[in-house]
């Protein structure tokens, strides 16, 4: 928002529909709140006014799934081709954005390499499928260069999932304020 704001201002809001722990498909009961398929018309497309959607889910799709029951690549892939026509239906611009690491979670069951290789498929879709209007490469920005399934430890918030300030801060200027234009 900083960034726009200085680029434009008193020309650009960022709404923020974030909720920890959702997912794109499954829900389940306690703080995590209905998938994105199933609030995306609520906390989105109801808004008037906006022009633009960055969309970063899927992750907890795959890590919060037991093991051997976590969404495929495939199931990931359409339900954010959902996303993007019903977007699209709207006149709205969106912009996919990669999922980022998460190996060395301190949360327990959440990492296993069959996770990873569903990551791995689903940030590539998003960066070669030419689905979305534009990419955010969020993993490139927080990945550790020498351990690529890994964040940063400087990105790193603690549990090796969440980003920490700095993470955050590498995410915003991961991205191309010219997409916004």
């Amino acid at each position: 928002a900083r960034r726009l704001e200085n680029e434009s201002p008193g020309r650009s809001a960022v709404l923020d529909a974030a909720i920890a722990g959702n997912r794109l498909l499954a829900e389940q009961s306690g703080p995590f709140g209905i998938n994105a398929l199933a609030r995306f018309d609520r906390d989105i497309l109801a808004h008037p006014g906006l022009s633009y959607v960055i969309v970063m889910e899927g992750i907890n799709d795959i890590g919060m799934a037991p093991a051997g029951q976590a969404p495929t690549p495939a199931d990931l892939i359409l339900a954010h081709q959902q996303l993007i026509e019903r977007a699209h239906e709207h006149g709205l611009k969106i912009f996919g954005a990669t999922l980022t690491p998460f190996e060395g979670t301190t949360i327990q069951g959440y990492f296993s390499a069959e996770k990873e290789v569903k990551r791995k498929a689903v940030n590539e879709w998003i960066r070669t499928g030419n689905a979305f209007d534009g990419v955010i490469d969020f993993e490139k920005a927080v990945r550790d260069p020498q351990h690529p399934d890994r964040m940063l430890p400087v990105n790193d918030g603690g549990d090796h999932l969440h980003p920490g300030d700095a993470g955050y801060k590498a995410m915003a200027e991961a991205i191309d304020l010219s997409l916004f234009k």
